[in-house]
């Protein structure tokens, strides 16, 4: 049975693909809001960092067009002995983008990396123990208990090449200062950084030594960050640019009626909610409040309470978007039937509960978000602060773009914040580890748990989620989780937030539901 996997993963690794003849080859460009904070691919958790990098690096495995995980510098792998871990193969005759060999050693070398304090993903090695190299092309990940999930949770995670970082003092990454990996490049994959100028444009040109089989026909790709989304619509409707991401919520129906260009719509496994300062002492942003009022639980019920998220939905994102109540979406692996009710729009509720925990009068605050991260994001923002203002929770919006943004969340510089989460798994356990577990640096827990969120069942239950292999008892615990995070209102979610691309009518391209713009899948016809 094992090496039936292994062959069947070899096997689908080189299935072939339909080449594109050179005299159809095209100069491509496309806009995005938020231009990638680094070139470093263990730097900075986010999607438009590991997005783009994904053109340009690559990890063992990768996920295809379905998101279903498939080969890539592993060209198959299996579980070793009862469940001690995971044997990865890897491809033979691969070279990075500056000629030098790949093995063995990068993987070790890419792993001790990501999973260092000074890496923003070092949350997903979590269930490491150690990481053995069997012979330069055969590396064994153990873990601490049996983790069926783990070649799905290391999609994202990218490998360097050793010697590289080692010549340009680029180690470990470098998420505050930057080092030479914040600006350059080195991966394996099917596109290479020629010009890097933050803040203005990228460009990438196919690799010619790449070990795939392309399937685009573009010559050269630019990219260009425009914060203004109607800037970047007046761009694509030009012609100046062929693709933007995204389209601007009000122009979607205008632009469906226009036979020069395509509207390209999904829904994101992203789940757009509202974080709290769990642990902190007192408000930041509060002149007249003592102590913190987010602590209680009955607070952050109030705040569900008193946003209505259905009219978010109709009026800022036009029908676009899905109510939800988890860290994770309905179509993610794990989600919790039993749980998909909301907290019912009602004021009167809310202000009730704030009654109850002391604040009949309500209580001032700071409202930090992004206006360039997410769909919309300072509208719904501002829509949030006006409900709120409804009950007497009197909200100061502090909107900011999101070079700025992390810092600030990162510091605790909030009373309340936007949050935007995708899970790279897609599955359940992922959120339950990076925002709702204990933060705890040594265990590489709650990365992303800005507040602090802890509550010793959850932590209790996390790493018997993650080694736990019959499915019905996963679903209990992971149901008993969302449970626990709906009674205490650790987080507010709002909403599933919708994908909208737009592009030329002579575009081809895969629009996936974790919003990576894979270019590799492109054609410009």
């Amino acid at each position: 049975m094992l090496r039936l996997l292994r062959t069947a993963a070899c096997a689908a690794a080189f299935l072939p693909a339909a080449l594109v003849p050179a005299a159809q080859a095209k100069e491509f460009s496309w806009a995005v809001t938020t231009d990638p904070q680094t070139m470093d691919p263990h730097a900075v958790n986010s999607t438009p960092v590991l997005g783009f990098l994904n053109n340009v690096y690559e990890g063992l495995v990768r996920r295809g067009k379905d998101m279903n995980i498939e080969p890539a510098l592993a060209t198959g792998w299996e579980p070793i002995g009862e469940g001690e871990g995971w044997r990865f193969f890897l491809r033979e005759g691969v070279t990075f983008q500056d000629g030098s060999a790949f093995d063995a050693e990068d993987v070790i070398f890419s792993y001790e990396r990501a999973s260092s304090p000074e890496s923003d993903t070092a949350s997903w090695f979590a269930p490491v123990s150690d990481v053995v190299r069997v012979d330069d092309y055969t590396v064994d990940f153990l873990t601490h208990s049996p983790n069926p999930i783990f070649p799905d949770s290391i999609a994202n995670w990218m490998i360097m090449d050793s010697g590289w970082a080692e010549a340009n003092a680029a180690t470990r990454p470098d998420k505050e200062s930057g080092n030479y990996a914040t600006l350059n490049a080195n991966g394996t994959g099917a596109f290479r950084v020629t010009t890097r100028e933050p803040g203005l444009r990228t460009v990438l040109e196919p690799f010619a030594d790449w070990w795939g089989e392309p399937e685009h026909n573009i010559t050269r790709a630019e990219m260009t960050p425009i914060q203004n989304p109607a800037t970047a619509l007046a761009a694509l409707l030009s012609g100046d640019v062929d693709m933007i991401n995204p389209v601007p919520i009000q122009d979607v129906q205008r632009l469906q009626g226009n036979p020069d260009v395509k509207v390209v719509q999904g829904i994101e496994a992203r789940v757009m909610m509202l974080g709290f300062p769990h642990q902190a002492e007192a408000l930041k942003y509060s002149a007249e409040t003592e102590g913190n009022p987010f602590a209680d639980a009955r607070v952050r019920k109030a705040v569900a309470h008193a946003i209505n998220v259905p009219a978010i939905l109709r009026t800022i994102m036009r029908g676009n978007a899905e109510p939800v109540n988890q860290l994770v979406s309905s179509a993610m692996r794990g989600y919790s039937e039993a749980l998909a009710d909301a907290p019912a729009y009602d004021p009167e509720a809310a202000k009730a509960l704030l009654v109850e925990a002391g604040y009949p009068d309500g209580f001032s605050f700071g409202l930090k978000c992004s206006n360039n991260r997410y769909l919309n994001d300072e509208a719904v923002c501002q829509a949030v602060t006006a409900m709120l203002a409804q009950v007497g929770l009197k909200a100061t919006l502090d909107a900011m773009p999101v070079q700025n943004y992390w810092p600030e969340l990162r510091a605790g510089n909030y009373d309340m914040y936007l949050l935007g989460w995708s899970p790279g798994t897609f599955d359940a356990e992922h959120p339950i580890r990076f925002l709702a577990a204990t933060p705890n640096e040594e265990k590489k827990l709650g990365s992303w748990n800005f507040g602090g969120y802890s509550n010793a069942r959850v932590d209790e239950l996390l790493p018997k989620i993650q080694s736990e292999i019959d499915e019905p008892t996963r679903q209990g615990m992971l149901d008993e989780v969302a449970q626990v995070l709906q009674d205490e209102t650790a987080y507010v979610p709002l909403y599933v937030q919708p994908l909208v691309w737009g592009t030329g009518s002579n575009v081809t391209l895969t629009q996936r539901p974790d919003n990576f713009f894979i270019l590799r899948w492109v054609s410009v016809n």
